[in-house]
């Protein structure tokens, strides 16, 4: 399989960055600092208390109203909770998304630039 485009401009970024070039890459959807230490201990925690099971399929219902919460204190934006998905990544979701709608012999038309 060959590498995604979104892959190897990332990894091109990262190879013009370890020369030393100054470089802002718009690939992956990744933050540029590492995750904070409240975070990983919270992440430590949940395992310690085997927190660690699959969750439903569009989130945990008490994160999902957390980001409802969010959108309406930080964006004056009101979406309840079962208007909420939370998924692995854009490429994720659009594959479930043809997955889920699209048939063989149906015709997808992409606009490029993507």
């Amino acid at each position: 399989m060959a590498e995604s485009q979104t892959l190897a401009m990332t990894r091109l970024a990262r190879e013009l960055k370890a020369q030393g070039k100054d470089v802002i890459s718009l690939s992956i959807g990744e933050p540029d600092f590492n995750t904070p230490d409240f975070i990983k201990e919270a992440a430590k925690k949940a395992i310690d208390d085997n927190f660690s099971h699959y969750t439903p399929v569009p989130g945990l219902p008490e994160v999902l109203e957390a980001i409802s919460n969010k959108f309406k204190r930080d964006n004056g934006l009101d979406y309840p909770a079962n208007q909420i998905l939370i998924s692995t990544g854009a490429k994720h979701s659009i594959a479930n998304l043809c997955l889920s709608l699209l048939n063989e012999g149906d015709e997808v038309l992409v606009p490029a630039p993507y």
